[in-house]
C-alpha cells in the first residue's frame, strides 16, 4: 500500500514575515509542522513540485529546505520514491554487547535483518592486521541489511574468524548473530572498541537502503574481543543518520 501524502493545509507562503533566507523560513515552517505532529512519522511529503505550486516558491528554494531537514535528520529520502519524516530514532550504546534484535526490541520497535550475503572470503591485509591472521587467511564474510519497522536503517559488513565459529555461515544469520556465537560457540565478549564518524552513503550501501548515493550517513566500526583478548568480531555498520541515536552513561574517575 502506498503510504499517504500528506496535503499542503498546514504550508503557507514563506519568507512574508520570517527574517533570514526564504529556505530557512520553508525549513522552519516544516520543522514546526513535525514537532507539533501535523506532518506524523512515516508521513510522505508532496513532491517538489507540489511544494513549488502550493507555495510558490522557487524549486530551489524548496530543495534547500529540504536538504536542511534531511542533514538535521527530521526527513529522510527513498530513491525514486519522495521525502518522508523520519520515525524516531533507537538509541545505541556502544559499551554494551546487546545485539541488533535486542536493543529494537527493548525500545518497542520491530527489528528484522535480512542477509545479502555469506562466503569464506580472503582477508586482505588491513584485516588480517586486526585478526593476527596471514594475508590471505579465508574468513567468515557476512553482509546484512536490518531493518526498524520495516524500513532498512543500516548495511553491515562483518567478518568472523572461522576458528572460533567454524561453521558459522551453515547457520540462517537472519536473527541474531550475537545469539548465535553465545549459545553455538560458548563466546564471550569481554571488549568492544567503537569507532564512529559521519559519513556519505557510498554507492553499494545506498543502494542497499534504498537510498541515493551520498545521503548522510553514521560509519560505526566495531571490533569485539574475547577474555583471551581474540578479535571476536570485526563489523562496519553504515546507518541513515537519522535512525540512530549514541547514548553512553559512564563513571567519571
Amino acid at each position: 500500500m502506498r503510504p499517504k501524502t500528506e496535503p499542503l493545509s498546514w504550508m503557507r507562503t514563506p519568507g512574508t514575515t520570517a527574517d533570514g533566507p526564504q529556505y530557512l523560513a520553508l525549513r522552519d515552517q516544516m520543522a514546526l509542522n513535525i514537532e507539533m505532529g501535523n506532518l506524523p512519522p512515516g508521513a510522505k511529503l508532496p513532491s517538489e513540485r507540489q511544494l513549488q505550486t502550493g507555495t510558490g516558491t522557487a524549486r530551489g528554494t524548496i530543495r534547500e529546505a529540504l536538504f536542511q531537514l534531511e542533514a538535521e535528520g527530521l526527513i529522510y529520502r527513498r530513491d525514486r520514491s519522495g521525502w518522508y519524516v523520519s520515525p524516531p530514532a533507537v538509541t545505541y550504546d556502544p559499551t554494551r554487547w546487546a545485539g541488533f534484535m535486542t536493543y529494537v526490541t527493548e525500545q518497542g520497535r520491530t527489528p528484522s535483518t535480512e542477509t545479502l550475503s555469506k562466503e569464506s572470503a580472503p582477508a586482505p591485509s588491513v584485516v588480517a592486521d586486526i585478526f593476527r591472521v596471514a594475508p590471505g587467511t579465508p574468513l567468515h564474510t557476512i553482509r546484512r541489511r536490518r531493518m526498524i519497522d520495516g524500513r532498512p536503517v543500516l548495511v553491515e559488513r562483518i567478518i568472523v574468524d572461522p576458528a572460533l565459529a567454524p561453521d558459522l555461515l551453515s547457520h540462517s544469520l537472519d536473527g541474531s548473530l550475537t545469539h548465535i556465537l553465545t549459545t553455538h560457540y560458548g563466546i564471550t565478549v569481554a571488549r568492544n572498541r567503537v569507532d564512529m564518524r559521519p559519513c556519505a552513503l557510498v554507492r553499494e550501501a545506498a543502494d542497499a537502503l534504498g537510498a541515493k548515493s551520498g545521503t548522510p550517513g553514521l560509519l560505526v566500526v566495531r571490533t569485539s574481543f574475547d577474555t583471551a583478548g581474540r578479535v571476536v568480531e570485526y563489523d562496519q555498520e553504515y546507518w541513515r543518520h537519522d535512525a540512530i541515536r549514541v547514548h553512553v552513561d559512564l563513571n567519571v574517575r
